[in-house]
């Protein structure tokens, strides 16, 4: 057996004239306008030894702006989190400062 790895990821051949083998690079999700965010804010205590926290889920967009919407969060409320699988976890019941910083920055799809 050759030991070099083959570039045509699994495909040993084609009988179709316009085959182009796709990359292997996924593409970046492009971010939705704001006003179209269809966020759901929401209180979770389940696997955090009693403690609550505030999840931010259904964010459609590049996993950075993901990132810097967790950040802008976490600074207005003042208060730790992060941004796991697809989701924002803002530590405490911040349900209300959260939502109020959706309506005042266009986020109007974003609900309780």
């Amino acid at each position: 057996m050759s030991k070099k790895k083959s570039s045509s990821n699994g495909i040993v051949y084609s009988t179709d004239p316009g085959f182009h083998p796709q990359p292997d690079e996924p593409q970046e999700a492009k971010t939705i306008p704001a006003a179209l965010q269809p966020l759901r804010i929401r209180l979770d205590a389940k696997q955090r030894a009693g403690k609550s926290v505030t999840l931010i889920e259904g964010f459609a967009g590049a996993e950075n702006d993901l990132e810097a919407l967790g950040k802008r969060l976490k600074a207005f409320c003042g208060v730790g989190g992060s941004v796991k699988d697809r989701q924002i976890i803002i530590q405490g019941d911040q349900r209300d400062k959260v939502l109020q910083w959706f309506k005042k920055n266009g986020y109007t799809k974003a609900r309780l």
